[in-house]
């Protein structure tokens, strides 16, 4: 069964103020591990220790191109081996590489690079996805562009549910198309208020959770990451809606 975790995006206002406490009391939550989108100049070995005190692991870290290259990326990588995290993901494309065909065509191979120098020291290196990727170009998505574009060996994915599914497609055909490519699945809710689509809270939107649960556990995916973007209330309180409500679901 795969583990849940929580995409610090989320509560990315708490862990601004607040990164150490934020992490303490995800794990309080019940959350098996956090996936992180900044570590706002933590030293290593401080947010290795409080990890290890709460009994939580990483389950990934959301970072830039801009750290993915050069004299950057030996960095990144140090500094999340110290923290027991195997598993980089790039979040996002600036627009500016993403205009044409050839622009994917040429990231493909970026990122062919990037996952090559992360599985030389012993990372999974993933690509993860929002709407614009399942743009038309040619005869092709973006996103069908970079995943033929790249080596399977080299580049995984992580996809994210609810912006596949406000693209107008069925994540569950994408997970089963891609196999043990995927091997991390986000997973939001959506609901459409005054004719806009927006995340909230697991269990209060139109996304079939449990039949992604399904077929995430069919191909053996490790982690389903909760993330959540648009809130009515607190964004802490929000996360722990969410971990209850995905146990349920989990449980059945």
């Amino acid at each position: 069964m795969a583990k849940i975790g929580l995409q610090l995006y989320s509560v990315r206002d708490s862990a601004a103020e607040d990164f150490l406490g934020t992490v303490s009391q995800v794990a309080e939550m019940g959350y098996d591990g956090i996936q992180f989108a900044g570590f706002f100049d933590t030293p290593s070995h401080e947010l290795k220790r409080v990890l290890d005190e709460k009994g939580i692991v990483p389950a990934g870290g959301h970072l830039g191109l801009d750290v993915l290259k050069g004299e950057f990326l030996e960095k990144t990588l140090q500094y999340n081996k110290e923290i027991g995290n195997d598993l980089i993901i790039c979040p996002y494309l600036p627009e500016e590489l993403r205009r044409t065909e050839e622009d994917y065509k040429k990231i493909a191979q970026e990122l062919n690079e990037i996952g090559l120098k992360c599985k030389e020291h012993g990372f999974r290196f993933a690509y993860h996805n929002h709407d614009f990727e399942f743009q038309t170009l040619g005869k092709q998505t973006g996103f069908e562009l970079l995943f033929q574009q790249t080596d399977p060996e080299l580049v995984k994915m992580e996809l994210d549910c609810y912006w596949a599914t406000f693209a107008g497609l069925d994540p569950r055909k994408i997970i089963e198309s891609y196999g043990d490519r995927v091997v991390s699945l986000h997973i939001k809710d959506m609901k459409v208020v005054n004719g806009k689509k927006r995340s909230i809270e697991i269990g209060s939107g139109e996304l079939d959770i449990d039949g992604l649960l399904q077929v995430g556990n069919d191909i053996g995916v490790e982690w389903y990451i909760i993330e959540q973007e648009q809130f009515d209330g607190d964004p802490m309180e929000s996360s722990a809606i969410n971990i209850k409500n995905l146990h349920s679901l989990v449980k059945q």
